[in-house]
């Protein structure tokens, strides 16, 4: 008989990638984590887990194992706990950049708390992309081209660009596009589309701007066109608070659609075994969806 205290170390083991995470969070040692893993080994007969330098990995074998034991472990760990009557919250990792957890995502958690008071969530707000091999993250939300290889990715929502700025400034489509050559530029440089690309639809040419105002960050440019330093091309995935708000206003008339995905959940494709992720995806993906339809019913409005 296969015993249960080797399976629930793999379990850990698996989901945290760590053989020493799983040791902490298991309160034991990790040559202690590792002895479980062999005798396991051992029980079913082939290598569950490989070291790559100082890290591990799962096996084939290792991966279809803990592919049909997750859901069950979790059941029985979540059972056993609530039968002692202390049941534990379980941690969900999200990294995302500062702009979508400030300007998109925070406002939306609280629905996702509510829903899920079982997980204690960890929101953890940079650009630096994650090492799932090194980083305790469960998933990513991602800025980028969504090229990257070997890891479960799919696109958050499709986002219109849009120049923007206070209404101080400008009124709402007051402008033609060769007006804004005499305004300040705000550029958000990590930004996948730049005025470069907007300009160019209209045969102008952006060596002819003068003024610029560089920010490493979406959310500081947003925030720089709602105190009227300047004119943003931004993303309204970013900014749709601050236009329904009416702080920023679209100021030229036949602006170009320019529809892009740039924001990407992001994970390895064992991650998307653990339930907690799951429901995260689900939720966020239909949190996306709606704000999907509601930017495409204002635009047209």
């Amino acid at each position: 008989m296969t015993p249960f205290r080797a399976i629930s170390v793999f379990h850990q083991v698996a989901t945290l990638n760590s053989v020493s995470a799983a040791a902490e969070q298991l309160n034991v040692t990790p040559s202690a984590v590792t002895q479980q893993i062999r005798a396991l080994e051992e029980q079913i007969g082939t290598a569950l887990v490989v070291r790559v330098g100082r890290r591990i990995r799962l096996t084939e074998a290792g991966e279809r194992f803990f592919e049909l034991i997750a859901d069950q472990v979790e059941t029985i760990i979540s059972a056993t706990q609530l039968m002692q009557g202390s049941k534990t919250a379980t941690r969900l990792t999200i990294r995302t950049t500062p702009t979508v957890s400030t300007k998109w995502l925070l406002p939306r958690l609280p629905q996702f708390l509510e829903a899920n008071p079982d997980i204690d969530l960890r929101l953890d707000g940079t650009n630096e992309p994650t090492d799932f091999n090194r980083d305790h993250v469960d998933l990513d939300i991602r800025h980028g081209t969504g090229r990257w290889a070997g890891l479960h990715v799919e696109p958050l929502a499709v986002e219109r660009f849009m120049p923007v700025c206070s209404p101080k400034l400008a009124d709402p489509f007051s402008l033609e596009p060769a007006d804004l050559l005499t305004f300040r530029m705000i550029r958000s440089v990590k930004a996948q589309i730049q005025w470069e690309q907007w300009f160019t639809h209209f045969d102008l040419r952006d060596t002819a701007l003068k003024h610029h105002l560089l920010f490493d960050r979406s959310h500081m440019a947003v925030d720089a066109a709602v105190l009227g330093m300047g004119v943003a091309l931004e993303s309204n995935l970013m900014m749709g608070q601050e236009l329904r708000d009416r702080r920023l206003v679209v100021p030229v008339r036949g602006a170009p659609e320019m529809l892009i995905s740039t924001q990407w959940l992001v994970c390895p494709h064992t991650h998307m075994r653990r339930s907690r992720v799951r429901k995260f995806i689900d939720w966020v993906k239909g949190e996306a969806a709606l704000w999907q339809s509601e930017s495409e019913a204002a635009s047209l409005s």
